[in-house]
């Protein structure tokens, strides 16, 4: 496993233990740059972690020559191992069902006024997840999922052929909503134009 380290969801240290124990279990002779990739470490500091977890009894190691270790996991440290991995996901399922429901709240709106043919601009692992909100929150329909990436073209995500915009003129939905979270002002203004005229809204999330 991998952790990210952005503004809103920053690694405990649990969560970077885990990601070193989860590491070890696969490889124990995989390097520290290497753990301190995973569990977004500097070197020293995963010196810090591996010293402490054999201390408390989750790793134990033998050297392999005079400048690397083998370390493994103790009957101990995978039992912790386990625990950690569970709560962690548990965690994780939480928080896409939380963002799931920000989604849907975010397009309730739309389902009100009756706008329920739908566009989605963006194929991306956020539009994923805009449609399997939408299809928890039923009453609407994708007539198309669309993105700028000429290499996505005829590809498919979550059941959708991926077309380019200009599919967008012929297909007519009620809305477009932007799918991409990183680019939804210029996606914005690409569609603003051609929106404006068809009397398409536009959502951004």
């Amino acid at each position: 496993m991998f952790l990210v380290n952005k503004t809103f969801y920053r690694p405990s240290k649990e969560a970077r233990q885990l990601a070193i124990l989860d590491a070890l279990s696969q490889d124990g002779q995989v390097s520290q740059k290497e753990l301190g990739r995973r569990a977004n470490l500097s070197g020293a500091m995963v010196n810090q972690y591996l010293r402490l977890m054999v201390e408390e009894g989750l790793v134990r190691y033998e050297p392999v020559n005079g400048k690397s270790f083998r370390y493994s996991l103790t009957e101990s440290g995978e039992a912790s191992r386990r625990a950690m991995f569970a709560s962690f996901s548990s965690e994780t399922v939480q928080i896409y069902t939380a963002l799931k429901a920000a989604i849907q709240s975010r397009l309730a709106g739309l389902k009100a006024r009756g706008f329920k043919k739908l566009a989605l601009f963006g194929a991306s692992e956020t539009c994923e997840v805009v449609l399997q909100a939408l299809r928890a929150a039923g009453g609407f329909e994708v007539v198309a999922l669309v993105d700028n990436d000429p290499d996505k073209a005829g590809k498919t995500l979550g059941g959708h052929v991926i077309s380019p915009p200009v599919a967008l003129e012929s297909l007519r939905p009620q809305a477009v909503v932007i799918t991409s979270f990183g680019r939804q002002e210029e996606i914005y203004e690409q569609l603003a134009g051609l929106c404006r005229s068809n009397n398409v809204e536009i959502v951004r999330l």
